[in-house]
């Protein structure tokens, strides 16, 4: 479970993100929020068996922007180290 923000439609989100990345034994960080920007980390989880479905580094950030867009868009940008 990703620890909350002020915000109930940015953990929304990260609720939904972080089950998607957990799927594949990945994980999310302490997200912080400040001045309409997301930062957060991204850990992937390893699947030997399909290395292609655990979700790059790129593709969380794109899910993160595009969810953000519609259920935050007041979240002005997003880092994802």
């Amino acid at each position: 479970m990703v620890q909350s923000t002020s915000d109930t439609s940015v953990d929304f989100v990260l609720e939904q993100i972080q089950t998607m990345v957990a799927s594949e034994g990945g994980t999310l960080g302490t997200p912080v929020l400040h001045d309409g920007i997301l930062k957060i980390e991204y850990t992937p989880g390893v699947n030997e068996e399909c290395p292609e479905c655990v979700p790059s580094l790129e593709m969380v950030t794109q899910f993160l922007t595009a969810s953000l867009g519609i259920h935050a868009p007041h979240v002005t940008a997003v880092e994802v180290s």
